[in-house]
């Protein structure tokens, strides 16, 4: 509904389709006019965002001339083209840390991608809710840090959500290297010196 509002629309749905992480939503627009489909997909994912949550966007489009319709003037949704799985990435640029590096790797274990570049959005790959918990627990035992699930959602291409992780990482760097300087203090003392701080 919220798509027939814009003005760039002369037709659409949204489908639910099975894609290689499960189901996710796919877009099939009718454009108004001619509009470059990069463009007119940011202008649809920005304008939607002003209203829905992530994981009720699209994450593929498929730009139509018109409908494929029954004899009685039904949509004919069996008729409708299979989204390309091409269109899900952007132009790939490399991780360029190696923290980057890791969380891609996560991310394309639990999505099921070949590569995923930094531009690349977790939800537009085919993520949701249930993979998002994935990418924390495995952040969890592999890096030892409590990712927020929200920072998923609010960052949710690979720079930015390396970027929040980086800050979660950098906050709780100081505290595991003071104690283990404390402990290395501690390991440095004597049996009496133990026996005096203790008592």
């Amino acid at each position: 509904a919220r798509l027939m509002e814009l003005d760039a629309v002369r037709e659409a749905v949204v489908l639910a389709v099975e894609g290689a992480s499960g189901q996710q939503l796919v877009g099939y627009v009718v454009p108004r006019d001619s509009v470059a489909p990069d463009d007119l997909r940011e202008h649809l994912k920005h304008a939607l965002k002003a209203h829905l949550p992530d994981y009720m966007i699209p994450a593929q489009w498929v730009w139509l001339e018109q409908m494929p319709l029954s004899p009685n003037g039904k949509l004919e949704r069996k008729a409708l083209p299979k989204p390309d799985a091409s269109q899900l990435q952007r132009e790939y640029v490399a991780p360029q840390s190696e923290l980057q590096q890791r969380i891609a790797d996560i991310w394309q274990h639990v999505l099921g991608c070949e590569q995923v570049g930094l531009a690349d959005s977790f939800f537009e790959l085919g993520g949701h809710s249930l993979l998002a918990t994935q990418v924390i627990v495995r952040l969890r035992e592999q890096l030892g840090l409590e990712i927020p699930l929200k920072e998923l959602f609010i960052a949710d291409d690979l720079a930015a959500f390396s970027a929040s992780v980086a800050a979660v990482q950098q906050h709780s760097q100081p505290v595991e290297d003071e104690l283990a300087k404390s402990l290395a203090a501690l390991k440095r003392l004597s049996a009496e010196e133990l026996e005096k701080l203790i008592s």
